[in-house]
């Protein structure tokens, strides 16, 4: 008999797929609710759904005279419509951070959890609208790259890749010399199209001066949006609590009640956010905070502007 899982520890594709059917109405694209967060919140790559240039032809009756193409008719003395078609797609490539730092959650989910379940929901979307979807799902240790394609196959795929990935976490895993956040942004901007959208799940921990370089060329040519993935323990701890921690490796005894230890833990862990967001702002980059205190869909819907609805 397979074993149940937890799915505040860990989500199988089968609970991926359930959840992403939910995504309907969450867009990424720039036309946005007015309650949205990405509502004029950044300068967009993308050009939105345009229109590209086809042919010229004569005018039929009914044709939009909006349409009409005036200079051509001047010099043919006859009626030419200009005719486009719309723009097939979007390129959306989807980096998953499914590492050690990211097995951990205080209340109701893991972070690796929240990532997981906001990528599937995003990938979802993305397909509905028949963009491309793609991802870089990556743990300590390895790191798996799926191209952006526009088929129900590659959603597939991305989902499997990413339940394989968060099922393999625990506590026993790697501390030595884990995969930094900068080998998946490098598989970017190789990965993702000029004008395309980047979305990156992840806690930021190990964030350094090459993140931020390679987010900024990321952020050249394409649409990036960071989810910063977090728990709120990290960012009040309680006192006179002990806490057994571990690297996967070693443990050790964590005493909440000395307020040296306190403040070093919370310089930590809000210093690694204002780095971010600074960045952030400096750059024009928008930043989406998840918490792994709440369920993901809600909170996914109030950052885009939409209401949930009936389930």
């Amino acid at each position: 008999m397979t074993k149940q899982l937890d799915p505040r520890i860990h989500v199988d594709a089968a609970h991926l797929r359930a959840l992403a059917t939910r995504a309907r109405g969450i867009s990424f694209l720039p036309a946005q609710p007015s309650k949205s967060i990405l509502n004029g919140q950044h300068a967009s790559k993308l050009k939105g759904r345009g229109l590209n240039f086809e042919e010229l032809r004569h005018y039929s009756v009914g044709d939009d005279v909006r349409t009409i193409d005036w200079k051509v008719t001047a010099r043919t003395g006859e009626p030419y419509v200009r005719v486009y078609t719309e723009e097939r797609d979007h390129s959306v490539l989807l980096i998953v951070d499914q590492r050690m730092s990211m097995f951990f959650g205080s209340k109701h989910n893991m972070k690796s959890v929240t990532a997981a379940e906001a990528a599937a929901l995003a990938a979802q979307a993305i397909h509905a609208k028949a963009d491309r979807v793609g991802g870089i799902v990556f743990n300590d240790t390895e790191m798996t790259e799926l191209r952006p394609k526009a088929n129900a196959k590659a959603l597939s795929q991305f989902i499997a890749t990413l339940a394989k990935a968060n099922c393999a976490l625990h506590a026993k895993g790697p501390s030595i010399d884990t995969m930094s956040l900068n080998e998946p942004l490098k598989a970017a901007c190789r990965l993702a199209k000029t004008n395309g959208q980047v979305l990156i799940f992840s806690d930021f921990d190990g964030m350094n001066e090459q993140t931020f370089k390679l987010l900024r060329t990321l952020s050249q040519k394409n649409d990036v949006i960071l989810f910063s993935i977090s728990d709120p323990f990290s960012n009040a701890l309680p006192e006179g609590i002990e806490i057994v921690v571990s690297d996967g490796e070693i443990q050790g005894l964590l005493k909440t009640n000395e307020a040296q230890t306190r403040m070093k833990l919370l310089e930590f862990t809000t210093g690694r956010l204002a780095e971010l967001m600074t960045f952030a702002h400096k750059f024009g980059l928008p930043v989406l905070p998840l918490t792994c205190s709440q369920d993901t869909l809600p909170q996914l819907l109030k950052l885009l502007g939409k209401r949930q609805g009936p389930k």
